[in-house]
């Protein structure tokens, strides 16, 4: 059965995954000014839009960051580097449009789709970058 000899090297490289996921996660909603996960809760669409955008955005880079890594410390680092890449994508949209957290709040979809877009189009070239 050698298609299970790399198993453990898969479970490690996955749990380590969903880790620097959960951490960017956890990172990003401390980050912004309110309680997205309490919005989405409330049922604020918009808020559940811009958060999915982030979270797909960091899974895109943290899924990168292990597929060019040869090893889990090599998966950290650039893991790391892939996220702080996505944080800079939220700060820009913060910096362009300022009022569109507000508006995030009062369930305004236009700011929440632009920022998920620019995390899931950040996303993908900094997969891409990771590549090499």
């Amino acid at each position: 059965m050698t298609s299970f000899a790399t198993l453990p090297e898969f479970l490690s490289h996955f749990l380590l995954g969903l880790a620097l996921l959960a951490a960017a996660v956890a990172g990003y909603v401390r980050l912004t000014p309110h309680d997205e996960l309490a919005l989405v809760r409330a049922g604020n669409t918009a808020a559940a839009v811009s958060l999915g955008g982030a979270v797909l955005g960091f899974g895109l880079a943290v899924g990168a960051a292990i597929h060019a890594s040869t090893n889990l410390l090599d998966a950290v680092v650039w893991g790391a580097v892939a996220l702080l890449v996505q944080v800079a994508a939220f700060l820009a949209v913060c910096w362009l449009l300022p009022g569109w957290r507000a508006g995030l709040e009062r369930g305004e979809m236009a700011g929440a789709v632009l920022a998920a877009s620019v995390a899931v189009a950040v996303g993908l070239v900094n997969a891409g970058s990771l590549a090499f």
